[in-house]
């Protein structure tokens, strides 16, 4: 029992002074990272390389071109939002790619390092190129706030006790594999996403608004946006792309909130 204890004493300690250590770079909230950047981009590159390889990558290039076009506009107003922040390191070893896959989901997601996949199910619902912005700039920012890496430490603390990620590839491989794919919601294959919190939605819209007025797209269309997503899942479950995230009214009312210092970025293109 007292060298159990002992021990669980001492984690415990050790990923409180973590906590302390590592802040969003949005919103200064204090967050639980255990996961190193350089060994998140890398297992970043390897997962989104073999989620590639396993699904059909789309060859409609109209919706490719569009979200290709709309990413490198997301990527440049990330980039000079973290210069404006003074915060340019926390982009250090970003390698972005847009990609979309043939899928009747009602998803997106970015990994770590601005890999980010549409699925074909969700271009309808977006509608043109300032619909998939919206989309693109909430995906964005889920990432750049290391929102996925937090919520799979939390889940690397709850599962494996705490484990290096390095160590918990060796050891555990499948199940290391499998975390990281629901952390950042690539999935449902993969098993139940893992739920973002209100704080984590909150703050990935809010600056995922910022940055597609950033990069010339109006920040008033997530409001359609949003409405035709309520629209989508009623009646019904909804995409995976809502499934845990605030209710649509409260949704919409935030972003009401948000708009007017999104439109203060805001210059038409």
């Amino acid at each position: 029992m007292q060298p159990r204890f002992t021990t669980f004493l001492a984690v415990a300690m050790a990923l409180i002074a973590l906590a302390g250590c590592s802040k969003v770079a949005v919103s200064g909230r204090n967050q639980l990272i255990l996961i190193p950047d350089g060994e998140l981009l890398s297992m970043s590159t390897m997962q989104y390389q073999q989620f590639l390889q396993e699904n059909k990558v789309s060859h409609d290039q109209r919706s490719v071109a569009m979200v290709q076009r709309v990413g490198k506009d997301i990527q440049g107003a990330v980039e000079r939002y973290f210069r404006q922040q003074g915060q340019a390191d926390a982009l250090k070893g970003y390698a972005w790619e847009f990609n979309v896959v043939e899928s009747k989901e009602v998803n997106a997601w970015c990994m770590p390092g601005g890999k980010v996949v549409f699925y074909s199910g969700i271009i309808p619902v977006c509608k043109d190129e300032t619909g998939i912005a919206v989309v693109m700039g909430h995906e964005v920012a889920h990432a750049v706030a290391k929102h996925g890496a937090e919520r799979m430490s939390q889940e690397m603390l709850a599962q494996l006790g705490g484990t290096a990620l390095s160590v918990a590839l060796a050891s555990k491989p499948q199940e290391t594999q499998n975390l990281w794919m629901t952390a950042f919601g690539v999935s449902a294959q993969y098993g139940a996403l893992l739920p973002f919190s209100r704080a984590q939605e909150s703050e990935a819209d809010h600056l995922g608004l910022v940055f597609m007025a950033m990069a010339g797209y109006d920040p008033n269309a997530a409001l359609g946006f949003w409405q035709r997503m309520a629209t989508a899942s009623s009646g019904q479950a909804p995409p995976e792309i809502l499934s845990t995230h605030p209710s649509d009214d409260t949704r919409i009312r935030k972003i009401q909130e948000h708009l007017p210092e999104a439109m203060q970025y805001y210059t038409k293109r």
